[in-house]
């Protein structure tokens, strides 16, 4: 292994060790830290931080090990977001990992051989561990490509990507303005879903108390796509009372079975979105609850029944 292991965390030692007992097993060259501090108005925090910073003291591999700790707290949106800011300071690609979220084993090779393979790439801004298509797989490769960059608990990217990022989201007026995310996304569900957090993210002037959502906004403001993979590489164990964000520890994006990729890796020949499971992702997870247009259900149940040829035939009649 190669690329450079990077691990966000906080005050949760029992997420903690399973994340870090599998970076242990890969065995990185480089490990970066980083860590928030403990909140004012909650004394049980000191104790939480320093038990999660003592579980990743562990490192009996050769390594080299860099350490960012926040004597105060920073809060769910500037920790991540500024220590990712310092990973990129120090290496030019990173698989970035959250303390919450399990991977496979074969996780890390899957994004050590595709940080190098699409390193110039400038079409490709993240590998991501989770594919969200809940058992449909994507094609015959090993992975496929998407315009949702799906970050939650780990995901690798490269410097060149993350130079894009703007907490403040200072770009997104313009760009709203002129229909740009209709445009992208070609689903107006998905436009309901991000305007109204990037428009959060923007009014909040620095103060978010998130940095995925700005993220997604640096890789789609370059048109930016993700790498997808057909197996579920991460479990996210940390939904849960104690989490701040995801409470429903029947989330059904929580504890998902774990896959193997397997080696060697079959590559798409074309570096395209998979529109399938484009609308599966959005149909599925982002938007739920909103009722899509008749003609819209009717082509997608139509097309999962019928054979290639004629599911293509039958979505250009019924419109893409």
């Amino acid at each position: 292994m190669k690329a450079p292991v990077a691990l966000v965390l906080f005050n949760r030692p029992d997420t903690t060790r399973p994340v870090f007992e599998a970076i242990r097993a890969a065995r990185p060259p480089k490990l970066l830290l980083i860590a928030d501090g403990p909140r004012p108005d909650r004394p049980e925090d000191a104790e939480g931080c320093a038990a999660a910073r003592a579980v990743v003291e562990n490192v009996d591999w050769d390594c080299e090990v860099l350490r960012n700790y926040a004597d105060e707290n920073l809060g769910c949106g500037k920790r991540p977001a500024s220590g990712i800011d310092w990973v990129f300071e120090n290496v030019d690609r990173a698989i970035l990992m959250e303390d919450d979220c399990v991977p496979h084993p074969s996780f890390f090779r899957y994004c050590d051989e595709l940080l190098e393979r699409y390193a110039d790439d400038e079409r490709i801004a993240q590998i991501s561990g989770h594919n969200f298509q809940f058992g449909n797989r994507r094609g015959p490769y090993s992975y496929f490509f998407s315009r949702h960059n799906i970050c939650l608990g780990g995901f690798a990217t490269w410097r060149r990507a993350w130079n894009h990022f703007d907490f403040e989201v200072r770009g997104w007026p313009e760009l709203r303005d002129i229909g740009w995310l209709a445009d992208f996304l070609v689903d107006q569900r998905g436009v309901d879903h991000w305007t109204p957090l990037f428009d959060r993210a923007h009014a909040a002037a620095g103060e978010a108390d998130y940095w995925d959502y700005q993220w997604t906004f640096a890789c789609w403001a370059q048109h930016g796509i993700s790498i997808l993979p057909n197996p579920t590489l991460l479990s996210n164990i940390g939904f849960g009372d104690h989490a701040t964000h995801t409470k429903s520890s029947d989330h059904k994006l929580a504890n998902l079975n774990l896959e193997e990729m397997t080696f060697p890796m079959t590559h798409p020949p074309h570096v395209v979105p998979h529109a399938e499971a484009d609308r599966f992702f959005i149909d599925a997870v982002v938007a739920p609850e909103r009722q899509a247009p008749l003609l819209t259900r009717l082509r997608w149940k139509v097309s999962e029944a019928l054979p290639a040829p004629v599911r293509d035939t039958v979505k250009r009649l019924l419109g893409r």
